[in-house]
């Protein structure tokens, strides 16, 4: 059995009832269940359609991202999220560079490394060097003036956890802000990279190893096998391109407004919804979200 879930943006919902029945009738699907009216629906089905991508991309055109998965395992008891344009909205090392006075070169060099056209390691290095002399304070003026948390990521952590379900922030970003993240967030931990720093100042580079794709991989081994867990049982959420490997290995790989090259080689794609959208494939409905 499979599920089709279609869902719009929460601040904006427009899904209509008859676009939903015209598609389970187009499909022979079961019967419509509202996850939150005029926003997430779903329905059962006996089979993959095989036009789907053909209707996904027609749906884009209207504002509706539709997922079509199987049923069975889909209510997972982990999560496994990336940080920075995820989690919050913004690249933690962007807003530090327009800080640094370099933040165009900066940028630039991000948005090369998250669409795969540099090597995410080199692209760490080279954007950190233009950093080096950047006071260490700064990082708690970012944190308080410019980092903004994602929608509806507060919702999705809550409610996992308090259904038994265990939250892990990975990311390519640093310390210094993930922790500050999932302390606000409630993951249970986190990983990222240390930005070295001396006498109050960045010193221009980042601790070894550096945490890039393998390191979600990684993470996402070490931690299901300590909880006792499958990879099946995993959601993973991220958008840019050393997202793919984590993406690729959970249960379910969530690209989420992500980068054309990432959302290409992901099954799931979110585009208009919030993060609540993960708790509406795995089937729970607005009412079930923890209050937060």
């Amino acid at each position: 059995m499979y599920v089709a879930t279609l869902l719009t943006n929460p601040k904006a919902p427009t899904l209509e009832l008859s676009l939903v029945e015209s598609l389970r009738n187009a499909w022979g699907g079961g019967e419509i269940v509202w996850l939150s009216p005029d926003e997430a629906a779903e329905f059962s089905l006996t089979e993959m359609p095989g036009n789907q991508w053909d209707v996904w991309a027609d749906l884009q055109q209207m504002g509706v991202d539709l997922i079509v998965q199987q049923a069975e395992g889909r209510c997972k008891k982990m999560l496994l999220a990336d940080m920075d344009s995820t989690m919050i909205q913004q690249e933690c090392i962007d807003e530090l560079a327009d800080e640094a006075g370099v933040g165009d070169r900066v940028k630039d060099i991000t948005a090369r490394a998250m669409n795969g056209d540099l090597d995410f390691e080199g692209a760490l290095i080279e954007r950190v060097g233009l950093l080096k002399d950047l006071a260490e304070a700064v990082i708690d003026k970012v944190l308080e003036e410019r980092i903004t948390l994602m929608p509806g990521g507060r919702e999705l952590v809550a409610t996992m956890r308090i259904n038994g379900g265990y939250a892990a922030l990975v990311s390519g970003g640093f310390t210094a802000f993930t922790a500050n993240v999932a302390h606000e967030l409630g993951f249970d931990e986190n990983r990222a990279n240390t930005l070295l720093a001396e006498n109050g100042k960045l010193t221009g580079d980042v601790q070894r190893p550096i945490l890039g794709k393998q390191a979600k991989v990684d993470a996402l081994e070490q931690i299901t096998k300590r909880l006792g867990l499958s990879e099946e049982d995993v959601i993973a959420v991220g958008d840019g391109a050393n997202d793919l490997g984590m993406l690729g290995r959970a249960g379910t790989g969530v690209a989420l407004h992500a980068k054309p090259l990432v959302a290409a080689q992901c099954d799931i794609r979110i585009n208009f919804g919030d993060l609540t959208a993960l708790l509406y494939l795995q089937g729970y409905a607005r009412t079930a979200f923890a209050d937060v």
